[in-house]
């Protein structure tokens, strides 16, 4: 809105060239993280004191770790907070005619949204189970789909309307078109090594991507500021790669596909940025408030669409190994549970706990320092994405 609103003034007043810096998206990037961090800590108290008057707070498992149950009460769907602050600083900040972030916006709010229904019945109605898994779980796929369904054209094409027609193309052709290479799955630490993927295998990569992402963050929330931290540090790496692929001089010198527009992306990147490193003032240990599912499904879904427009999904596994990890250790100790208890009659554990972080708690790790490792392992990762940009 503000760059619009910039260029219309020095239309108005060409004394007013200074404007000019609002047309600059490096600028436009930076102002968004400050806007989304000032916003965010601005609104932080209010936010939190009325949750805490609606009675808005986390359950903690009787089961669980011993520690935590002190934690009992805490307010949480402060993901609220989170998405509020990185709504306001994309819209005042990002080109509104850019379709990348339109859509990121769009699978960002919507995953939240879900989350946002499965805390109120936790939280509000008290129910134990909230939103149930198959519920859940055909939101997410339609969500997922939908992206998906709209990014294997739009990443083809250059303009909402060339999508359409290569759309239409698709379906005369019988659903077998070829697409550029861009579409196709890019593989790291290699030269232009590009897998192509047809229509079929884009979409299905982009819906495993995103809903992946949006529950493997879920997974990972679960001790003071571990889930919010990694997203800063894996949103803003892909921003640097959204900034690349959306400049066709560096796109080209660094043997990445160019593809006109996903630089603004890196707005939304930048207000994720500034919303999380705002929200982890309050969610710090001990922690004030905690994100609940309405932000660590939305922030794992934003990080899922990011990956896929700028075509990082490997790069992702990577910068995001925490997650992966945390969403691996659950699916081996729910899958040896159930076959150890069908072969011997009796469910055993590969974890002392799951999702991964409460297993080394449980092996005698303070919170403090889990999440402390956790964010330096996520930083060294970062840095191996990162080196992916020129190691090829």
């Amino acid at each position: 809105m503000l760059p619009s609103l910039a260029q219309w003034l020095q239309g108005v007043w060409p004394e007013l060239g200074f404007l000019r810096v609002f047309q600059y998206l490096t600028f436009r990037a930076v102002m968004a993280a400050m806007t989304a961090l000032l916003v965010g800590i601005a609104a932080g108290p209010w936010f939190i004191r009325r949750l805490t008057a609606l009675k808005i707070g986390q359950p903690v498992r009787a089961y669980g770790v011993q520690s935590h149950l002190s934690k009992s009460g805490t307010p949480t769907m402060g993901g609220v907070l989170i998405l509020f602050a990185i709504t306001v600083a994309t819209l005042l900040w990002f080109e509104w005619i850019n379709r990348f972030v339109w859509i990121v916006l769009a699978v960002t709010l919507a995953m939240g949204a879900i989350g946002w229904v499965d805390d109120w019945r936790k939280v509000v109605r008290k129910d134990p189970e909230g939103m149930r898994s198959r519920e859940k779980y055909f939101w997410q796929s339609v969500i997922g789909l939908a992206a998906a369904f709209y990014l294997v054209f739009a990443i083809s094409e250059g303009s909402n309307a060339r999508v359409w027609a290569l759309f239409t193309d698709w379906i005369r052709s019988g659903f077998t078109i070829d697409l550029p290479q861009q579409a196709g799955l890019m593989v790291p630490f290699f030269k232009e090594v590009s897998y192509p993927l047809g229509v079929t295998g884009f979409v299905l990569l982009t819906y495993l991507v995103i809903v992946g992402s949006s529950n493997a963050v879920n997974l990972t929330d679960g001790l003071d500021g571990l889930a919010i931290m990694p997203v800063v540090m894996v949103g803003s790496a892909l921003g640097v790669f959204a900034y690349v692929t959306g400049n066709a001089v560096f796109a080209r010198y660094l043997l990445l596909p160019y593809i006109p527009g996903t630089g603004e992306v890196l707005v939304f990147c930048a207000a994720m940025a500034g919303a999380g490193l705002a929200f982890l003032w309050f969610n710090a240990y001990p922690a004030q408030v905690f994100m609940g599912d309405v932000g660590a499904l939305a922030l794992g879904g934003a990080l899922g669409t990011i990956a896929v427009i700028v075509r990082q999904e490997i790069v992702l596994a990577i910068m995001g190994g925490i997650f992966v990890a945390e969403a691996v250790s659950v699916m081996l100790q729910v899958g040896w549970f159930k076959y150890t208890k069908r072969r011997y009659g009796e469910g055993r554990r590969l974890l002392k706990m799951a999702p991964l972080h409460h297993h080394f708690e449980k092996s005698g790790w303070r919170e403090t320092q889990v999440v402390v490792r956790f964010w330096i392992i996520t930083m060294l990762l970062c840095l191996v994405g990162l080196s992916t940009l020129k190691l090829r």
